[in-house]
């Protein structure tokens, strides 16, 4: 039997959400503060996956001016009815949890999609949408319980119509199921649908991290009452210790193919050199089968293997994506992603043919702010990064390089700059909101290459002024601190390049000739 690895999404790709069309797929994952938002993908096989494009794409679209790490853009889901695609989330405003429900729309997944349709009075988060037999449009999140929570995080999905002519909801609120699980808390992540004349109502339960999990319940009626399935939770790995290679498993969404079998989709996370997860929460795919009327993950096993029996679809590989980026095109790769929405043009890909030019702003990636950075998802446990750059810092405080970042409290930064005068190649690590010096080196060059190597939770930083000439800033440092259960929030690690005056207005600028990601083995 052939086989496939999981993930099938692997780096900072959480929440996934899947839809069928006819012999086609398409998932959505979450992007927080990231720019632009909503990654949308397409697959034939449900293993082999392409990005067209991302859904929020448009300042006009999302606007993360002043949002918080691991705030912004929560759970996606995506559904198609009648000829339009639709794409409903949540919008974490700030840190006090202010939450916006919103939706767009589309003929083409790949683009382009509508402006933003915001609902009213619609609480919680994990938006989702049903689109019932007789034309109904049903909107489902979770909520506080009316009745208020009898534990902490005790939450509840509730259920109310959708006018699409009006795109507002409509009716009365029904709540529908508070879990399962009762005191695991964080019902969440609701998904319907309806399959052999019962409403299927599937949910996260225990929060996003170790005791996570799938749940689900079924009624004749979409408004209840919910029949609760015995053998709940029907998928978690906490049970396995946290030693298993896939941990904190939940979040599904579920799709039958055209052939019959069914799949799920749901996150989970890798850690490696302990409990620690720098890549981040990503996209795991399992089969299930019905027996009795309820859903059987993976029949005599229940977990999510790193290896298991392909979809019976034809396999569809993609071109593969190219390793080193030598920024030749016109138009940023998808692969690429600003820190916020960006409110100017500061970056070219044109103003030298062949090069990424970043101007130099004022703006740091201490702040919570849109800082002259552009970057991309660790994707291996094992990886190597390199980059030519050209800079020469004019002015104190002037910086540009390589920042490996979790959030702005907790980086990694090799950065060219300039120091009392003298010009640096310095490696800073920052934890706790505090700047600290690993390493600095005086050199003076107009070219210089950058090198991150990372083996595990082992992280060594590298540079030269000839090609491929290494010299050591420093190796071996720590890389746990870019993990979130170190730092906190949703996120997993990103790495990119960076430009800054800090705090001062410049006309400087950094131009990058190439960078190149590698996954190394072990």
């Amino acid at each position: 039997m052939k086989t496939f690895k999981n993930p099938i999404l692997p780096g900072f790709y959480p929440d996934p959400s899947i839809c069928r069309v006819e012999d086609d797929y398409y998932m959505v994952t979450s992007t927080f503060e990231y720019f632009p938002g909503v990654p949308i993908f397409h697959s034939k096989d449900l293993v082999n996956w392409r990005q067209l494009g991302h859904v929020l794409d448009r300042p006009s679209q999302l606007n993360l001016d002043g949002t918080p790490c691991s705030k912004g853009i929560y759970a996606a889901t995506i559904r198609y009815n009648d000829g339009i695609f639709y794409m409903i989330t949540t919008f974490v405003v700030s840190k006090t949890g202010a939450r916006k429900n919103f939706y767009v729309t589309a003929t083409d997944p790949a683009g382009p999609w509508s402006e933003p349709n915001w609902l009213d009075d619609a609480p919680g988060i994990d938006s989702s949408l049903f689109f019932d037999e007789d034309g109904k449009v049903y909107f489902t999140a979770n909520r506080v319980p009316p009745e208020g929570q009898q534990y902490p995080k005790h939450m509840e999905i509730y259920l109310q119509e959708l006018d699409l002519q009006e795109k507002q909801l409509v009716g009365s609120k029904y709540s529908l199921w508070d879990g399962a699980l009762k005191q695991i808390h964080a019902q969440e992540a609701p998904h319907l649908y309806k399959i052999d004349g019962y409403y299927y109502l599937i949910i996260a339960e225990g929060g996003t991290g170790f005791t996570h999990s799938v749940t689900i319940a079924r009624s004749e009626s979409i408004t209840g009452p919910y029949e609760v399935c015995k053998t709940n939770p029907i998928l978690t790995h906490r049970h396995l210790g946290r030693n298993y290679p896939i941990t904190n498993v939940g979040h599904a969404d579920i799709v039958e193919t055209q052939d019959g079998e069914w799949w799920m989709v749901c996150l989970g996370t890798r850690p490696y050199g302990g409990d620690y997860r720098n890549i981040g929460r990503e996209t795991f795919l399992v089969p299930f089968t019905w027996e009795n009327g309820w859903p059987v993950v993976n029949p005599g096993k229940g977990i999510v293997e790193i290896e298991m029996v392909r979809p019976s679809l034809p396999e569809q590989r993609w071109q593969t994506q190219q390793a080193c980026d030598h920024f030749d095109s016109e138009k940023l790769d998808d692969r690429w992603n600003f820190i916020r929405t960006p409110r100017e043009n500061f970056w070219s890909l044109t103003e030298r043919t062949g090069f990424l030019r970043l101007k130099t702003k004022a703006e740091t990636i201490i702040e919570e702010t849109n800082p002259s950075f552009i970057g991309r998802r660790q994707q291996h446990i094992n990886f190597a990064v390199r980059t030519e750059m050209h800079f020469s810092p004019t002015e104190e405080g002037e910086s540009a390089g390589l920042v490996l970042l979790q959030s702005t409290d907790y980086q990694y930064r090799l950065e060219y700059t300039k120091v009392s005068g003298d010009t640096v190649v310095c490696l800073t690590k920052r934890v706790e909101g505090i700047d600290n010096v690993e390493a600095i080196y005086k050199t003076n060059a107009n070219v210089l290459f950058f090198k991150v190597e990372a083996f595990g939770q082992s992280y060594s930083f590298y540079y030269a002024e000839k090609p491929e000439q290494w010299e050591i800033v420093k190796e071996n440092v720590d890389g746990t601190i870019l993990s979130s259960d170190v730092a906190g929030g949703f996120v997993g690690t990103y790495i990119g390049m960076y430009t800054s005056s800090s705090g001062k207005e410049s006309s400087n600028f950094v131009d990058f000739d190439y960078f190149e990601y590698v996954g190394l083995s072990n």
